[in-house]
């Protein structure tokens, strides 16, 4: 229980009490090294480089080209210090990258431009949805992405720019942003199909077996990845209308219309979840009305039984079966006898409700 609390609700015990502006990493700890990629590059020129220190990092602030620095791992307080000194990087920009429990937002800080978003991916052994805080800082000629660990979605982008597909070589660091920004959402699709095709094999499940036992558990457990999935996604309608609307010259009118694009996916995506909710409410409808149901037919076949035998039981209770002539009371295995039909009946009576799975 505990896990699935610090899922939804995360860590806040570690920065209780910290005053603002405080480096607190709230994420796992982690004791691999920091990696530090570098991709700097304008229309005819490229340059790829690895770091794992932050020293070499500051070089880029003042170029001409456009450089994208994607930091995996935040663990290294001392590396996140000294890219946001090398960067004028707010104190609660650094603060909310540390976080790893930040709600989905953007924010403008004048000359940078906040975002911080949630990167999803599905594991098919465990059928559940994990998800991956990612930090970006836009600025006048470069961006800066913090990951929490190694792995993303963005090795498409990094293939772009390598081989000078695309517009991303001709266009500016809001452009790049904005790839980086529609690629998690892209995602965020395939997680809508996965769990879409978990709602399909649920639904036929339920209808061909509606009484089934493991339907109520599975039902709560795709429930409770929706509401994963809705935390991460609503607020993404708010984030891309932010960076829309945006009056920061960081933002330039070639990438609006993107922006608008993403926005429509991001209204899809919404609708998509929401639906998907109704329909597990509809199917634990389902579930719990064919357990009624079933219930009801159990219980009018025992009433049935029960009225049978009611005023046989009547009858016997008032002549209490003391005639005179019973054969059956000067037989030596009476006694026994009577103690195997009893047992005998229990027994099939068993059976036959085990068989027709009313227990």
């Amino acid at each position: 229980m505990g896990g699935l609390k610090e899922r939804f609700f995360g860590k806040k015990t570690k920065k209780v009490g910290s005053p603002p502006g405080s480096f607190v990493y709230t994420g796992e700890k982690r004791a691999e090294e920091v990696r530090i990629t570098v991709f700097d590059y304008d229309r005819n020129n490229f340059v790829e480089e690895k770091y794992s220190t932050a020293e070499n990092c500051g070089r880029f602030k003042d170029t001409k080209t456009l450089t994208w620095i994607n930091i995996d791992g935040l663990h290294d307080l001392e590396i996140i210090k000294t890219i946001g000194l090398q960067y004028d990087i707010h104190p609660l920009i650094l603060e909310d990258i540390l976080d790893v429990d930040q709600r989905p937002k953007m924010e403008d800080f004048d000359k940078r431009i906040y975002v911080v978003m949630k990167m999803l991916s599905y594991d098919e052994n465990t059928e559940r949805i994990n998800s991956e805080q990612v930090s970006i800082i836009l600025g006048k000629n470069f961006v800066l992405s913090f990951q929490e660990k190694p792995g993303d979605v963005f090795d498409g982008i990094r293939d772009r720019i390598r081989t000078s597909r695309g517009r991303v070589r001709e266009m500016g660091p809001d452009y790049l942003a904005y790839i980086l920004i529609d690629t998690m959402i892209d995602n965020y699709f395939i997680i809508i199909e996965k769990m879409g095709n978990r709602l399909e094999i649920l639904e036929e499940d339920i209808l061909n077996n509606p009484s089934s036992s493991n339907a109520s558990a599975s039902i709560h457990v795709l429930k409770r990845e929706l509401i994963f999935l809705r935390k991460s996604v609503w607020p993404l309608r708010e984030l891309i209308s932010g960076l829309e609307r945006s009056e920061s010259d960081l933002i330039t009118k070639p990438v609006q219309p993107f922006l608008r694009d993403v926005y429509e996916h991001t209204i899809h995506i919404i609708d998509s979840v929401e639906s998907f909710r109704d329909m597990i409410s509809g199917m634990l409808d389902i579930y719990l009305s064919s357990l009624s149901n079933r219930m009801n037919e159990v219980m009018k076949v025992l009433t049935v039984i029960a009225t049978i035998f009611i005023p046989l039981t009547f009858l016997v209770g008032v002549y209490g079966m003391n005639f005179t002539h019973m054969p059956e009371l000067g037989w030596r295995w009476s006694y026994p006898v009577v103690w195997g039909v009893m047992a005998g009946l229990g027994i099939i009576m068993f059976i036959l409700f085990k068989r027709k799975r009313w227990i």
